[in-house]
C-alpha cells in the first residue's frame, strides 16, 4: 500500500522515504484553516485529503515558537516569513527577549529560546486503537476556522463534505527540536533555518543529513513510521 504524503516539496518526501517504504507525493491544495495550534490544521487538512483522494494520506503542518513572544508565529510562520522576512522576524524575536531577560542582548537566558515543532496527521478512514499520541476527531471543527472561513462556510457540509466525514479520526504524530534566535548564520536550507540554532549550529549552517537527523519533521516521521509499522 503507498502511503500519499501531501505536499508539492519533493524534500519533505525524500525525508519521507528515509523512514517509511513506499510513500509518494500527492498534489492536492487542501484549506489552510487558521487555528493557534499545529494539530487541528494537520487534521483539518487530513481530512479533506483523505476525502479527495480515497486512500491514506499524511498532511504535515509545522512552525517556529518562540518563548518570548509567547510561541509567535507558531502556526502563522510561514505568514509572517513571507510578510516580514526571517531576518526582521529573528531580531524582533531577539530583541523580544533580551527585553523579557533584563537587557541580556545575547538572548542566553531561558527567555530567547525557540522550537521548531512540527505535527503529522494521518487519516485512513477507520479508527485507531489506543497509543500515547493523541487523535482528532474533529468535534472542535467549528473553533478551528477562523471567523472568514466560518461565515463562508454556512453548513457542516460545506466544510467537511456531504458525507459527514469531518468526524473522521486523525491519529496525530508531534516532532520537537529546542534551540534559540541568533543572528543568520549558514547559507543552506530554507525559511527561518539562519536564524534557528540546535547545540551550536543553525540549520542552514547543517547539510541535509544533519539537519534531517535532528529536525522536527524527521522526528514527527520517525513516531510514524513506528507506529505505521504496526497498523
Amino acid at each position: 500500500m503507498t502511503l500519499r504524503y501531501v505536499t508539492t516539496n519533493p524534500g519533505k518526501v525524500r525525508e519521507a522515504e528515509e523512514y517509511l517504504d513506499d510513500v509518494s507525493a500527492l498534489d492536492y491544495d487542501y484549506t489552510e484553516v487558521q487555528a493557534p495550534e499545529l494539530g487541528p490544521i494537520a487534521a483539518h487538512g487530513a481530512r479533506e485529503a483523505y476525502r479527495h483522494a480515497g486512500e491514506p494520506v499524511i498532511v504535515d503542518d509545522a512552525g517556529l515558537f518562540v518563548d518570548a513572544l509567547d510561541g509567535f508565529p507558531g502556526p502563522y510562520s510561514s505568514y509572517v516569513e513571507h510578510t516580514l522576512g526571517v531576518e526582521l522576524t529573528g531580531r524582533v524575536a531577539r530583541e523580544a527577549a533580551a527585553a523579557a531577560d533584563g537587557g541580556d542582548s545575547d538572548g542566553d537566558g531561558e527567555v530567547a529560546r525557540a522550537a521548531f515543532r512540527c505535527v503529522i496527521g494521518y487519516c485512513d478512514g477507520d479508527d485507531f486503537a489506543a497509543t500515547p499520541e493523541p487523535v482528532d476527531r474533529g468535534e472542535r471543527r467549528g473553533q478551528d476556522l477562523a471567523a472568514d472561513d466560518r461565515d463562508s462556510a454556512t453548513t457542516d457540509a460545506q466544510v467537511a463534505g456531504d458525507d459527514g466525514s469531518a468526524d473522521l479520526p486523525v491519529k496525530l504524530f508531534e516532532g520537537v527540536v529546542p534551540g534559540r534566535i541568533v543572528e543568520p548564520r549558514g547559507d543552506g536550507g530554507f525559511g527561518y533555518d539562519p536564524v534557528f540554532e540546535h547545540d551550536g549550529t543553525t540549520f542552514a549552517e547543517m547539510d541535509a543529513t544533519e539537519k534531517n537527523a535532528v529536525s522536527h519533521r524527521g522526528r514527527a516521521l520517525a513516531k510514524f513510521a513506528d507506529w505505521f509499522a504496526e497498523r
